[in-house]
């Protein structure tokens, strides 16, 4: 009665013996390390939420970070509240945003605020001291042409120092930034509460 439960193990322990050789084969390949252009895009929720989780890490690593923010700014989210009243001495955060463009309604203005959001984000990428800056929602302010994403690739590739990491969210990213990054994840929509009348709530959205 017992054999086949054994069986059953030692082939499942011999299958997985298998698998770590050659996963342990293939890590031995991987002893690069790069700071990272990292982009989230697309429809699907999720894009700041894992900008933050990563923001967060850094900060449990004691890794200076900085976060400039190009659209939510107007907002007082959950992250940008836990930050500035804990995590201070390793993270700045900049809120440069006012809001949604049809929101604000004046295209000047947000032209205006998008590009001193660019030029923080500049100033603070080309400090070596912080290792990772996230820029969250730059994605729309260069859809939107507010800020030039020729210009935004051009600084990465030739001024980023070689060990930061910067990530750019916000949907509808553009193709020269996912061409110039090292890892892009498209958040696909499948289902989302906003369609059923559910509005944004604390904690998930903000």
């Amino acid at each position: 009665m017992t054999e086949q439960p054994q069986n059953d193990e030692a082939r499942h322990a011999a299958k997985m013996a298998k698998k770590k050789a050659a996963r342990d084969k293939i890590m031995a390949t991987k002893s690069g390390e790069k700071g990272l252009i990292i982009v989230h895009t697309g429809p699907g929720k999720g894009k700041s939420s894992s900008g933050f989780g990563m923001i967060l890490r850094c900060i449990a690593h004691e890794m200076p970070c900085a976060v400039v923010q190009f659209i939510k700014g107007a907002w007082q989210t959950g992250e940008r509240t836990l930050i500035e009243a804990n995590f201070s001495d390793l993270c700045q955060f900049h809120a440069m945003g006012e809001g949604f463009t049809w929101e604000t309604q004046d295209k000047a203005r947000d032209i205006e605020m998008a590009q001193k959001g660019w030029e923080k984000a500049k100033e603070l990428i080309r400090d070596p001291n912080i290792r990772f800056v996230l820029l969250d929602e730059i994605n729309i302010a260069m859809r939107y042409d507010y800020i030039d994403v020729e210009e935004v690739v051009k600084f990465l590739q030739e001024e980023k120092p070689e060990m930061t990491h910067v990530c750019l969210t916000g949907r509808n990213a553009k193709e020269p930034l996912i061409e110039a990054a090292d890892l892009v994840t498209e958040m696909t929509l499948v289902k989302h509460p906003f369609r059923s009348g559910i509005k944004g709530q604390m904690g998930v959205e903000f």
